[in-house]
């Protein structure tokens, strides 16, 4: 009796033990894998951080204006295939700067370096309000007025308007006039056009008819109207996400190389994004805790990346001052640059941006009156 109370004892004894090492082997395992899990995540923070772009500004760009020139606001800024930036400024010169200084040309065309290697444009036939430019693929520049009606394309070199859309003074509006409701329809007239993108596949013009309109609308290379999509938001609906519509200026319309439209619904702090039809696809959400406070809104402007790939899209945050950095395919923000204030690095308005070839941003600070350079630095 002793002894088979002995063996049994034995067995259960050999049994705990077993189990015992089995669950000692099996929280090493885990330990190691949480560890393990730690250390991939822990890299793959270290990687996706080292991949974000970092940019310094630079405080000798652009070179000394000819002649004792002043801009003015700076409405537009945009570049050409050989990273020659093109400005344009509304010559709206202080009082005291009238008496000491000279406007300069509605157009500014600097080489990479920062020098003026042309300038050009009459103001009584350029949009009033100078706001946007872009230069198409192949070459020719864009400019529209967020005090007008019309958007023009000029020659490269601004010697020759090639195309008008839309009818200088004559709005689509109640009367017609500036002052008039915004109808929202019309295909022949704009109403305080934003901003203008051209397809490079075919020539078709997308226009952000967005100051007085709540649209984008889409011309072919000609000027003949072939869609339109947008309405006036509530601030229900722009909160919910609902696409498609736009809770007051319809700021600027941007095409990227995956062959989306991407829109800035300023003051609903997000951008859009849509087919070439039209069709609502995702927010690209623009976070800021005082940009409606404001009532200017936090998604002014965008540009891409400079990869092949265009994995950032940089957002200028309006009067936040800031340039936010924000992954396209997630629409998560990496980091931001940029404060407000009027010192060198700082912005009244990040208005407008472009980006060249290199991946340098050049921002057209409308309050401030002034543009910078922000050099990329590497990742």
């Amino acid at each position: 009796m002793d002894i088979r109370i002995s063996s049994e004892a034995n067995v259960i004894a050999k049994k705990v033990f077993a189990g015992v090492k089995i669950l000692l082997v099996m929280s090493f395992v885990l330990a190691g894998t949480k560890q393990s899990s730690r250390a991939q995540s822990k890299t793959q923070r270290a990687q996706q951080h080292q991949e974000v772009p970092s940019f310094e500004v630079d405080p000798f760009w652009p070179k000394p204006l000819a002649d004792r020139w002043v801009t003015g606001e700076s409405g537009g800024i945009c570049t050409d295939a050989h990273d020659h930036i093109f400005t344009i400024n509304r010559g709206d010169l202080t009082p005291a700067e009238q008496k000491t200084a000279t406007a300069s040309p509605a157009v500014i065309e600097f080489d990479p370096v920062g020098s003026i290697v042309n300038s050009w444009g009459d103001r009584e036939v350029l949009p009033k309000g100078l706001h946007s430019c872009t230069v198409d693929f192949q070459g020719n520049i864009w400019i529209g007025g967020n005090q007008d009606a019309i958007v023009q394309k000029y020659t490269h070199d601004g010697s020759k308007m090639l195309l008008q859309i839309g009818t200088k003074g004559a709005f689509d509006t109640s009367d017609g006039t500036i002052a008039g409701a915004p109808m929202n329809s019309s295909h022949t007239f704009l109403n305080l056009p934003a901003s203008i993108a051209v397809d490079p596949t075919n020539g078709d013009v997308y226009i952000a008819d967005g100051y007085g309109n709540r649209r984008v609308i889409v011309f072919d290379q000609t000027g003949r109207f072939l869609r339109q999509w947008g309405r006036q938001g509530t601030v229900a609906e722009t909160d919910s996400g609902m696409g498609n519509v736009f809770l007051k200026v319809v700021h600027c319309v941007v095409i990227g190389s995956d062959g989306l439209v991407y829109v800035c619904d300023r003051l609903g702090d997000r951008v859009e994004v849509f087919d070439k039809m039209g069709n609502f696809q995702r927010n690209i959400i623009v976070e800021s805790k005082t940009a409606r406070l404001t009532g200017v809104g936090s998604a002014c402007w965008i540009g891409f990346s400079s990869d092949a790939s265009q994995k950032f899209l940089y957002v200028g945050a309006c009067v936040d001052g800031e340039v936010r950095v924000i992954d396209r395919a997630s629409g998560e923000e990496m980091s931001r640059f940029g404060r407000p204030g009027n010192q060198t690095g700082g912005f009244g308005s990040v208005h407008t941006l472009t980006v060249d070839s290199k991946g340098n941003i050049f921002v057209a600070d409308s309050i401030g009156r002034k543009i910078q350079k922000w050099k990329a630095i590497g990742n």
